[in-house]
């Protein structure tokens, strides 16, 4: 009753607020209820309709988010590492690039699976990530029960592909699913054998394609992808653990900082040693283009120290993909090596 403390002459209005007002007291907390104060009833009507309105809003953008939830922008990684088998199958024929297209296909499918799968998993963990908190499953976008449904169909879309394609040549792409996951499932949280997996998909990659096309798949080459994809890996978990900390990926608790500069210094040194290997030793591409090619190596070297300034120096480089399409330098570089390999399959014997 103090309500009057400045000023004693309006004591007179103390006699008006006997207005039955405790249960309303909540809403004295929120300015824009002032006015309803004396109709409460329409209140409760409001808060009634929003509800329906978010699943209806929820209902139009999940083709959306079934579509991001199987991450398309993912899918450059088998258009870059499958075909890659191409470049010791020369000169290439009509059914190399087709059965090269069908390894990818494979590949798509499989790693649709593992996304979902993986996400589903990685829920309740990834809603305290400050960027994967904000993908379909972890924002509530998308439920679980459509996440499974999804996965199911990806499910029977691969095992359509395995039957309709030559017999018993989808086994890296069944070892790559099998890998993916017991990774999801709990690899992921040990240390280092969680970088591994994710490097030897790729590599598994590769193989699908050599296998499919029924060229020779160069070691020197394997070990050169295994590597490179082993830097990225490791790149993003160094990356993850200065954005975020080491409480929403438990393997990273077996990492420190300086322990991940070491290992993607050490990795980066072996993936230009080994392209060096495979251009002299194993590359169909360097006969009679032998200088072309081998100009390439810089170009490699660039691009490997290019990733390194980029993580260790100004503190990104946590999404490949991202790396590899919005950085000029990268672009420019990755443009010069794409010419030098043009210019070696023009100059080549049987092209």
């Amino acid at each position: 009753m103090d309500i009057t403390r400045s000023s004693p002459a309006p004591l007179r209005v103390v006699a008006v607020p006997p207005e039955p007002e405790p249960a309303d007291l909540t809403a004295l907390t929120e300015p824009a209820d002032l006015t309803a104060l004396p109709q409460p009833a329409p209140d409760r009507p409001s808060t009634a309709a929003a509800p329906t309105a978010v699943p209806e809003e929820r209902r139009r953008s999940r083709p959306r988010d079934l579509l991001a939830l199987v991450r398309p922008g993912q899918w450059v990684k088998n258009l870059a590492v499958v075909p890659l088998a191409l470049l010791d199958t020369h000169p290439w024929g009509a059914a190399d690039l087709l059965r090269t297209g069908w390894a990818i296909l494979g590949f798509t499918f499989a790693s649709a699976v593992v996304y979902v799968v993986n996400d589903l998993a990685d829920r309740e963990r990834d809603r305290l990530h400050p960027v994967k908190r904000h993908r379909p499953i972890a924002s509530g976008r998308v439920s679980p029960a459509a996440a499974t449904v999804l996965a199911g169909l990806l499910a029977l879309s691969l095992t359509g592909w395995a039957v309709a394609g030559p017999a018993w040549q989808w086994w890296p792409t069944a070892l790559y699913l099998a890998l993916s996951l017991a990774y999801s499932q709990g690899l992921k949280h040990v240390p280092l054998v969680d970088a591994f997996i994710v490097a030897t998909g790729f590599v598994l990659r590769l193989l699908q394609g050599a296998l499919l096309i029924g060229g020779r798949l160069s070691e020197w080459l394997a070990l050169c992808v295994f590597s490179l994809c082993l830097m990225l890996s490791l790149g993003k978990r160094r990356h993850e653990m200065t954005a975020a900390g080491r409480a929403h990926r438990p393997a990273l608790r077996g990492y420190t900082v300086a322990f991940l500069d070491h290992l993607v210094v050490l990795v980066a040194v072996l993936t230009a040693v080994s392209y060096v290997l495979y251009l002299r030793d194993d590359a169909a591409l360097a006969a009679g283009a032998s200088f072309v090619i081998l100009l390439s190596a810089p170009c490699a070297v660039f691009g490997l120290a290019r990733y390194l300034q980029l993580l260790l120096v100004e503190e990104g480089g946590g999404n490949p993909v991202h790396v590899l399409f919005r950085d000029r330098a990268t672009l420019v570089n990755a443009g010069l090596w794409a010419v030098l390999v043009a210019l070696a399959l023009l100059t080549h014997p049987s092209g």
